[in-house]
């Protein structure tokens, strides 16, 4: 089963708009999931964001992330879809500190 960058968000939140330009930047290939278009899309992140509709909200396989940055949607790409990392892009060096938050995250 190949995986995908499933990317949650809602129309005007300008932190999904930021961090849509950024992975689009990289040339990341998105799954984008309206919540206010589905019921079960906002169901999906309320489960993942401690009942509350956050976006963006973004899930790679078993990594799921509440507003993260491009940085570490990059590193969880790493560790859950490397497949989808475009050749050539310059990865972030992971950190003590990265990495504690992307385990608390489920990363």
């Amino acid at each position: 089963m190949s995986k995908t960058i499933d990317f949650y968000w809602r129309p005007g939140c300008p932190f999904c708009m930021n961090l849509e330009r950024s992975l689009n930047k990289l040339d990341l290939p998105l799954n984008k999931k309206n919540i206010w278009d589905s019921k079960k899309y906002a169901a999906t992140v309320r489960s993942i964001a401690d009942g509350n509709e956050t976006v963006p909200t973004v899930v790679i396989g078993d990594a799921k992330m509440v507003n993260p940055s491009a940085k570490q949607v990059l590193q969880a790409l790493s560790n859950q879809a490397p497949e989808l990392i475009p050749e050539g892009t310059d990865m972030p060096e992971a950190n003590k500190f990265g990495e504690k938050i992307n385990k608390w995250l489920g990363g």
